[in-house]
């Protein structure tokens, strides 16, 4: 059963054109068994595949059997596109895992910055996050 979605940034510069490939090589590169996120969305907005939902995740420690993950492309600067593609695809779990709750890295891990927002202000206040990107 998933309990949370986590929202997670990729720690990675801006403007460098990171997505989820490039996530998937990091984590093989650590003998992972492949991207621990099962969402990226990249600086343009795109939505791209991690891993499968009913595969389990790797992206917040102690908490990888009941979440899933999402990961914004960014430090601590993310896009509108990014953003306005979170909305809906939060949307979208929300209608498959009704009860989940939707967190910030940092909640479940509180020695972690990430995503480097406020993840519930985003949640109740959508619009005091348009025009903060480019």
């Amino acid at each position: 059963m998933i309990d949370y979605i986590v929202i997670h940034c990729s720690d990675s510069p801006q403007g460098r054109g990171d997505d989820a490939a490039t996530i998937h090589r990091w984590h093989r590169e650590k003998q992972w068994s492949g991207i621990g996120y099962h969402y990226v969305i990249t600086e343009d907005g795109t939505v791209q595949n991690g891993r499968p939902e009913y595969w389990m995740g790797a992206h917040v420690k102690g908490h990888n059997k009941d979440t899933l993950g999402i990961c914004l492309i960014g430090v601590d600067y993310f896009t509108d596109d990014q953003f306005a593609a979170l909305r809906p695809l939060l949307a979208k779990l929300k209608i498959r895992h009704p009860e989940v709750e939707v967190v910030g890295h940092s909640t479940l891990d509180p020695g972690r910055g990430c995503p480097n927002f406020d993840v519930q202000s985003f949640l109740h206040h959508p619009e005091l996050f348009e025009g903060r990107g480019q």
